[in-house]
């Protein structure tokens, strides 16, 4: 197994609390994970139909099998399971015994939100960031390689052409996650639904605009688009807010966590059609938005990173919170860097004010750093770089 960046937060973790819950996407490595870092934890899978429904029946009877911990996987599979852990962990608080995950945020983050709120730590582990992604020996390495590939670890680790797995990857998620988490009645029309929305990554929100091009109601389409986020195939980037008076777009921006599965949606299946794709810009960008979410999560925060856009039209694709400020990234897939490549993220710092942190930050497709006297140019392979010197 590569070492994952995260490892060392979910160890920190189990040291302080009675449990911690792992969630993440489907085939991120959550199981692998935790089993090789707490190789003496009994496994127990409640995919596994007698094993969930012992643990449905009879809960009391399931968790004593395990009277020193045990790992949990794909816990929210039995609903009720943490409000009898509650009352284990409240007899024996011993630090990490139980590593609980699962692969719909909402579902198992409810369950735990009512019952083991204060007794444990709640990570998150997507797919592979590129830092991560480098440690394979068969690890991509130009841009649209990267791009297309995406960061799914069984890809890499069992050498699976990426589209391959990823047609095997929607199907599962389509035809069983799908059928567990809501009650969609046409699962065709939700896989267009899905495929509209590859379409419109890096886009804002328009629930109308999707909404009519998939032949579903506005209320539906909110309500897939929540799906599709609960399980981790995409987030809504929140738009920055500030108690000014300036006109700022209030709804969210649609990006995927991984390119891979955004250029299957799009039938993107080598690296010279990606080259010419309409998209490969929009693309790029959800890359750069996805690698900075990673870096953060991997480091067990989650919030403090938006866009910016006003009714004007002026827009930064990422504001990440940092140092009492904001730093401004812009992300630009062409290999040249250009002056005017920040003319935009220069105004928005012109925004900001005091609030922006250094100068703006515009990630490129290039390979060659630049530092300009008004922005930095950040090779694609270097951005992990940049994060790791804001953290500084």
């Amino acid at each position: 197994m590569i070492r994952r960046d995260i490892a060392p937060r979910l160890q920190a973790a189990a040291a302080t609390f009675p449990a911690v819950t792992l969630t993440g996407p489907r085939q991120s490595g959550k199981s692998t994970l935790c089993r090789a870092l707490f190789p003496d934890h009994p496994y127990a899978n409640l995919e596994a139909p007698d094993l969930r429904a012992f643990a449905i029946e009879d809960p009391r009877g399931f968790l004593a099998q395990y009277p020193d911990g045990a790992i949990l996987d794909e816990a929210q599979r039995a609903p009720d399971l943490p409000s009898y852990l509650q009352l284990r962990i409240d007899d024996d608080p011993t630090p990490g015994r139980w590593i609980i995950t699962g692969s719909q945020n909402f579902a198992l983050l409810e369950s735990i939100s009512q019952s083991l709120a204060g007794r444990t730590a709640v990570l998150h582990l997507l797919p592979m960031s590129y830092v991560e992604l480098q440690r394979f020996a068969n690890a991509p390495t130009t841009l649209d390689e990267v791009l297309l590939m995406g960061g799914y670890p069984r890809i890499f680790d069992q050498s699976i052409p990426a589209s391959d797995w990823l047609a095997s990857y929607v199907a599962t998620y389509i035809e069983r996650d799908v059928r567990t988490m809501s009650a969609v009645s046409d699962l065709s029309t939700f896989q267009r639904f899905v495929q509209l929305c590859a379409g419109r990554t890096s886009q804002v929100v328009n629930h109308a605009s999707i909404a009519a091009d998939a032949g579903i109601s506005q209320p539906t389409a909110k309500a897939w688009l929540s799906l599709l986020e609960t399980s981790f195939i995409l987030t809504t980037l929140p738009p920055w807010s500030s108690n000014t008076r300036k006109r700022l777009t209030r709804m969210p921006r649609l990006h995927f966590h991984d390119t891979g599965l955004v250029c299957w949606l799009l039938g993107i299946r080598n690296p010279s059609q990606l080259a010419t794709h309409p998209l490969r810009g929009a693309v790029f960008e959800t890359w750069v938005v996805s690698e900075i979410i990673k870096h953060r999560t991997n480091r067990g925060e989650r919030n403090g990173i938006t866009f910016y856009r006003d009714q004007s039209g002026l827009e930064a694709d990422a504001l990440l919170e940092t140092g009492g400020g904001y730093a401004i990234f812009e992300a630009k897939a062409g290999r040249t860097v250009s002056g005017d490549m920040a003319s935009a993220a220069r105004r928005v710092a012109d925004v900001l004010g005091q609030q922006a942190v250094g100068m703006p930050r515009v990630v490129f497709g290039g390979d060659t750093p630049q530092q300009r006297s008004d922005f930095r140019a950040v090779p694609w392979n270097e951005l992990h770089q940049e994060l790791d010197l804001l953290n500084e």
